[in-house]
């Protein structure tokens, strides 16, 4: 694939200065108006996008309607050169944090897996968006609908462009693997060898059961790391009371590791821009 004239160093990345302030919008998924987040890149564009897929704790918190992590990867990614759109699957439909809820009404491989194709959509239709240039990034319940909207097995029966390629960070792969997954799109999935959450061992075997047919779908495990391990400044801790966790007792270990967030924050932008 022939690469865009995307800056993406270290330097330009930092300048999250280039990148417009966050700006609220709304589309249609279905019979549900999400509510989303827009980063643009300064100019009139067109622009290489991204749809962002958040976790299980929804996109905002008490900072805000948009969680610092998140905050930053729009930023960075706009600076980058790509408009990001960031749906809010649990917030739109009145839904706090479902960390905690073992039944979930918003699935993954349901209707998370139809926002991601609406936030499509609404991107495709925008006159300083690139329409064959539309990626999809998640993190661990986000990554996990990525995973489900990509499959091999989900076509893009509508008319607009596919997905050009996916990241997700920390997936649950566990029902993936056992549905025999494969990727109709370059896939890049990037996990931490210690996540007690979501392991990588299940990555591990899914992709390898893929090969041969899966469209390039490539793993990176990150020695060392945990769950959540891009957040910025986030000491190890437990978190406790969870729901769908390895083990019965709900407690899993979260936090930062400098190692993998740096070299997440430069493989990303670069596996969009291939």
């Amino acid at each position: 694939m022939r690469a865009l004239p995307i800056l993406i160093t270290a330097g330009i990345i930092l300048l999250a200065g280039l990148a417009s302030a966050a700006e609220p919008i709304e589309f249609a998924a279905g019979d549900t108006k999400l509510k989303a987040t827009l980063y643009r890149p300064a100019g009139a564009g067109p622009f290489p996008a991204v749809v962002a897929l958040h976790a299980c704790d929804g996109l905002g918190d008490r900072t805000g309607p948009i969680q610092p992590r998140y905050r930053e990867w729009g930023e960075r990614l706009a600076a980058a050169g790509f408009a990001v759109v960031f749906p809010d699957s649990f917030g739109s439909r009145g839904l706090g944090s479902q960390c905690r809820v073992r039944e979930r009404t918003v699935r993954a491989s349901r209707l998370r897996t139809a926002d991601a194709n609406a936030a499509r959509h609404w991107l495709q239709a925008q006159s300083w968006a690139i329409g064959d240039r539309v990626s999809l990034l998640g993190w661990s319940h986000g990554a996990t609908t990525a995973l489900w909207t990509v499959r091999r097995r989900t076509t893009n029966r509508d008319k607009t462009a596919d997905f050009r390629s996916a990241v997700a960070l920390y997936p649950s792969c566990r029902r993936s693997s056992l549905s025999a997954w494969s990727a109709r799109i370059p896939t890049l999935i990037l996990i931490g060898g210690a996540d007690d959450w979501t392991p990588a061992s299940t990555c591990q075997q899914m992709v390898a059961d893929a090969r041969g047919r899966s469209a390039a779908a490539t793993l990176v495990v990150y020695p060392g790391a945990y769950h959540d391990f891009d957040q910025a400044n986030v000491p190890l801790h437990e978190r406790v009371g969870l729901a769908n966790t390895p083990n019965a007792a709900g407690r899993v270990h979260v936090g930062s590791n400098p190692a993998a967030r740096a070299d997440a924050i430069k493989r990303v932008p670069e596996w969009f821009a291939r």
